[in-house]
Order: C-alpha cells, then structure tokens, then sequence
C-alpha cells in the first residue's frame, strides 16, 4: 500500500521572517502537516483491512477521513513550494498573460484573492486554480477543502485556518494576507500554471 510522506520544508523555518515566524512555519509544517500525513496513511490502511476482510462498516466516514486528510497534505505541499524567502513581486510569462485576460491586470487579481481569501468563513484556504474544463486560472474559496473543485489543479494557495497565523497575527487574517505577497514564489506558480494549461 502506497504511504503518503511528509515533504521537507525547500527553507529554513525563519527563512519566510518577518511575513511568517519561525514557530508558526515549525508548528504549521511539523505538527498541522504531520497530522494530514497521519490521517491519510491510517484512512488507507484501515480501507485495505476493509477490502482485506470484506468488511465495510463505517466507510463512508472512512472515505470522508481520507478526503480531508488528502486535501490537507496535497495544499500545504502546494503552500511550501508557494512561498520562497526571495519571493514576492510579480508573475512573469504566460501566467502573468493569464491574469491580465482573464481579471484585468495582476493588481486585480491580488485583490481579487486577497479579498477571497480574508472573506473564508471560520477555516479554509484561498486559491488561485487552473480550470481544465475553461481553461482559465479561476480565484476560489475553499472552506471545506475535501469538496475542491473536481476539475481543477491548485496554482496559489493561502492557508486561512488559524493554525497558519494566529501565533503571530492574532485575529487579524488581514494582515497575514496582505504580507503573504511578499513571500510568494512567483517563479513556482509559473511552473504549475505552464504545467496545468500544457503551455
């Protein structure tokens, strides 16, 4: 049975300082992250002892661990990689292309995530997605982040729940928003986005 793994964090955990500290990258990466890992792997055991046994009892709460858990480790692996001590800045290439067709202009679309991503009701994530079924780069909201778009691969993402920022910002997720910009590895979305749209 194939095993999910926790990545190495591509920095130092004060490398994204004074944007995000050192206690919540260890905390966020070592622990929250750890967790998802832990979820997913003991969900697909216990499915392997279901099939094992021919015994199905609760599996659709079974499924629905491993969705969540899933999720969570597929978009704090995408967030590591997201963010680069020397980000910030702007999109380059086809992405920056992209952006502009698709919300008008680069400063637009920041608005436009940044406000999608502060307005998250309790926990969740703010996404910048590719769509494969437009093929457009789409801003979503991702409250439940088992129930992601099905038809979509995530290009930007900003995890919102408290365990990301509350240490350092307290309540206010403006903030952490707003300084998220300075860190993001431009070059990395770039890659995803040429990836995703085959460019």
């Amino acid at each position: 049975m194939a095993t999910y793994e926790l990545p190495e964090l591509p920095y130092s955990y004060d490398a994204l300082e004074p944007s995000i500290d050192a206690h919540i990258m260890e905390l966020h990466h070592d622990k929250h992250h750890q967790g998802y890992v832990n979820g997913a792997n003991a969900a697909l055991d216990t499915l392997e002892e279901m099939r094992e046994n021919d015994e199905w009892g609760d599996v659709k709460g079974v499924e629905r661990n491993l969705a969540f858990n899933l999720a969570g480790h597929i978009n704090h692996s995408v967030f590591w990689e997201n963010m680069s001590p020397d980000g910030g800045g702007e999109p380059g290439g086809d992405l920056a292309d992209a952006l502009d067709a698709q919300f008008g202009s680069f400063e637009e679309f920041k608005t436009h995530f940044s406000e999608a991503a502060k307005g998250v009701e309790g926990s969740g994530w703010g996404m910048l997605l590719y769509d494969h079924v437009a093929d457009i780069p789409i801003v979503s909201m991702a409250e439940n982040h088992q129930n992601q778009y099905p038809s979509a691969t995530p290009l930007l993402v900003l995890d919102v729940w408290e365990h990301a920022y509350y240490l350092q910002y307290e309540n206010n997720r403006g903030e952490y928003v707003d300084n998220f910009w300075d860190v993001v590895n431009w070059d990395d979305v770039e890659e995803r986005y040429d990836e995703a749209s085959g460019m």
